[in-house]
């Protein structure tokens, strides 16, 4: 799962050292808040890849990562299996239209991203905790089995 710092200017999507192997990105990706248009949430980010294939790695179904290409448009993706993603669109940006990550901090980006933030980076869970509605887990019930009468 990636890393997501935010501030006033920027959002930043922090590549581990496999991430970056895998995507052949040498630098994390920064793009400018301002070039944000919308981010939307999903449980199956594969439906929204476009194009083919630039550099990076694919394997259908298990990992997308890298740079997609189709018509005039240009995606950096970061997929692994079918979990729960964010789709981010942009406008204005010089090298990406659309970001496609696998996180599980999606609600707290969209959260963050209407929030004032700092001038220093921060990862979005710590900016949006304490807006975050927290759910409390039901306790699972015990199955016993029921004792053997003779």
């Amino acid at each position: 799962m990636v890393t997501l710092l935010l501030d006033q200017t920027r959002l930043e999507i922090v590549l581990s050292p496999i991430e970056r192997a895998s995507t052949f990105h040498r630098q994390n990706v920064r793009v400018e808040r301002e070039h944000i248009t919308k981010v939307q949430l999903t449980q199956d980010a594969w439906t929204w890849l476009r194009g083919v294939p630039g550099p990076g790695t694919y394997i259908p179904g298990v990992l997308a990562a890298g740079t997609w290409k189709a018509a005039e448009t240009t995606d950096f993706v970061l997929i692994r299996r079918r979990k729960p993603s964010v789709v981010i669109d942009l406008e204005g940006d010089a090298q990406f239209q659309r970001l496609i990550l696998t996180t599980r901090h999606g609600l707290a980006l969209t959260q963050a991203l209407r929030l004032e933030v700092s001038d220093q980076p921060e990862d979005v869970v710590d900016i949006a905790t304490g807006s975050v509605p927290v759910q409390k887990q039901r306790p699972r019930p015990v199955i016993r089995p029921r004792p053997r009468t003779v």
